[in-house]
């Protein structure tokens, strides 16, 4: 079982500064987007590998998170949809809804958390390129 250490620093001027567990920093995110952003980050990692590993030829891989939450403390997340944009020459549908389905229910450890709590859906636009 794995341990890692994620670091949180306050200070007045800069307000919330994060650091992942390689060292990574990003400043002043809402704390309630940080719980999309996690599923998508941990998503793309996934479909990336499997969409690379079936020979697709991928370029891009874009992601939007619309997520609804209660409107009063503790502001309760219900619902995420993830809206996938996956851009490359040749890119077969399916394969990158198999890739979703495969990072959803195999790979996903941010999705295999949230699944029995939030409502979790998703869509796939693929766009062709030269």
């Amino acid at each position: 079982m794995a341990t890692k250490q994620t670091r949180l620093y306050w200070n007045p001027q800069d307000k919330r500064t994060l650091e992942d567990s390689s060292g990574n920093q990003i400043r002043n995110v809402s704390a309630s987007d940080l719980l999309p952003m996690s599923l998508m980050g941990c998503s793309v990692h996934d479909v990336v590998e499997i969409l690379i590993k079936q020979r697709q030829d991928l370029r891009e891989v874009n992601i939007t998170a619309e997520h609804t939450q209660d409107d009063t403390p503790p502001w309760k997340f219900r619902k995420i949809h993830l809206k996938y944009q996956i851009i490359g020459k040749n890119i077969d549908i399916e394969k990158a809804h198999k890739a979703i389905k495969l990072s959803e229910e195999k790979y996903c450890s941010v999705y295999a958390t949230l699944r029995d709590v939030i409502e979790i859906t998703d869509e796939v636009e693929v766009i062709e390129v030269e």
